[in-house]
């Protein structure tokens, strides 16, 4: 490879990515009014969400999940969609309802940012387990719905 055909790649790699930031420019909510709509959809979806997770609603789970969906938990392990529904409902897991704090929503477009902290509590396999975390839900918008695609979850000491 030379450098002429190296600088070209990444000329060609540049304005892909400019190309698609300013694709996610162009489709902002177009008033204030308008974001906070989404805004509150989003808030309202995030927290059915966690109530399904809490009553194990496979239905409602799997509603809110894209086909792609990917999560990595705190240890850094990756869950596909369906090992992580099947990690949610399986009978070994009671999770207490849980509250979500600091909860906050970045608009990019197509692309949502949900994140937040929780503590939760419940039981795996009949013992008692306690665990506070950062996440954050990436939510893509296709074909007029908004699904979550990614998970990140960070937990927080003590």
């Amino acid at each position: 490879m030379n450098a002429h055909s190296s600088l070209r790649r990444h000329c060609v790699a540049a304005l892909f990515v400019a190309m698609v930031l300013g694709g996610c420019a162009g489709v902002q909510p177009s008033s204030t009014e308008d974001r906070g709509r989404l805004v509150a959809a989003l808030t309202a979806q995030a927290d059915r969400w966690d109530k399904a997770i809490v009553r194990k609603d496979r239905r409602a789970i799997e509603a809110n999940l894209a086909d792609d969906f990917r999560q990595i938990d705190g240890a850094g392990n990756v869950e596909t969609r369906q090992s992580f529904i099947d990690g949610i409902i399986t009978p070994e897991l009671e999770i207490t309802p849980y509250t979500v704090e600091d909860f906050d929503v970045r608009i990019y477009g197509e692309v949502a940012l949900l994140s937040g902290w929780t503590r939760m509590t419940g039981k795996y396999e009949g013992k008692t387990f306690h665990t506070h975390y950062r996440y954050i839900d990436v939510y893509v918008r296709r074909n007029g719905e908004w699904k979550i695609v990614s998970v990140q979850i960070s937990k927080i000491p003590g």
